[in-house]
């Protein structure tokens, strides 16, 4: 996926450059920013020492030394006043001239923390909008790998209403349908299949009745809403390389949530979206928890696959693209 939040050890991150969440000194401090400069080691501080420090809302880079990626972006965020003080343009660009760095240091994968939501004080929820609003839109015009690189869970917060809804929606249907499906198991007679009477289908002409694939129905229903192929995959959070397997090989078999992000990425209503999983040999389930998101995202109109993500990163779950 292009766009993707993980829980991990930022100085883990086997990528071409991981950003450091700096001060303006560019000396080490507390943190994520200790934690990368004793991670990769002395030779970190003597380069940074020769950048003669940064200003919030910039960007500079060194090399990765012990790390296990190529690069380190480093990059000072602001200091959370109320939110009056410019703070959300600062911090937007803390991301914009990090990813315009990585870009020039031709970086195909870059792990960013969430920036000033230590010590700097920045509001998380508020914070993970801004990060996801400004790579997001990054990622419309460039093709590159990123990672929203987060320690813990309880250092993860989502924003907005959608989080609340959709676990109050859980609640209301995941227990009964799993309930239900327990009791209609017991319940029902084994059943038999058998041939109609008088029936006797060759498997050749079965063979010749092949309904249209997976492929041919994303392609027909990217023709349909008037998108371009890119913006189909780039709104699904999918790879461009993904996109093209998929494109130029009518049966190749696409994993569940890549089709579920391609629904939510063509805004298809809930039978659209159950006959494309269909086409790929899948369905909508009540019993799974993740199934029952998609679901009501659908149903209330959300048609936001970084925003269904992030419920799903709270809830555990594995997220759309994949």
């Amino acid at each position: 996926m292009p766009l993707e939040i993980v829980r991990n050890d930022i100085t883990h991150m086997a990528v071409d450059a991981i950003v450091n969440a700096a001060n303006p000194s560019l000396l080490g401090g507390g943190g994520v920013d200790g934690a990368i400069h004793r991670a990769a080691g002395p030779r970190l501080l003597e380069a940074c020492r020769a950048l003669h420090g940064c200003r919030t809302g910039e960007a500079k880079l060194t090399a990765g030394y012990r790390l296990p990626c190529k690069y380190v972006i480093h990059t000072v965020g602001p200091v959370w006043q109320g939110g009056g003080q410019g703070e959300r343009a600062l911090l937007s660009a803390c991301y914009r001239n990090a990813l315009a760095l990585a870009l020039e240091s031709r970086c195909q994968t870059v792990a960013f923390p969430l920036i000033s939501t230590g010590a700097y004080g920045y509001p998380k929820a508020q914070a993970l909008q801004v990060a996801v609003e400004t790579i997001t839109g990054f990622l419309l015009e460039h093709e590159m790998t990123v990672y929203i690189v987060v320690f813990t869970r309880d250092a993860f917060e989502a924003g907005g209403k959608l989080f609340e809804h959709v676990q109050a929606y859980i609640d209301d249907v995941y227990v009964d349908a799993h309930w239900d499906a327990a009791r209609e198991a017991l319940r029902a007679p084994k059943a038999v299949a058998c041939p109609p009477p008088g029936v006797q289908a060759s498997l050749e002409d079965m063979l010749q009745q092949v309904d249209e694939s997976f492929a041919q129905m994303l392609l027909r229903k990217i023709d349909e809403r008037g998108l371009t192929d890119a913006a189909c995959y780039k709104r699904a959070n999918i790879d461009r390389r993904l996109f093209n397997k998929i494109k130029n090989n009518p049966g190749y078999r696409p994993g569940k949530q890549t089709v579920l992000a391609f629904a939510i990425a063509l805004k298809l209503s809930l039978p659209e979206t159950k006959e494309m999983l269909m086409k790929a040999g899948f369905a909508l389930s009540r019993s799974s928890k993740a199934d029952i998101v998609v679901e009501y995202c659908i149903l209330h109109g959300h048609y936001d696959v970084i925003e269904i993500n992030q419920v799903l990163f709270q809830l555990d779950l594995q997220p759309l693209g994949c």
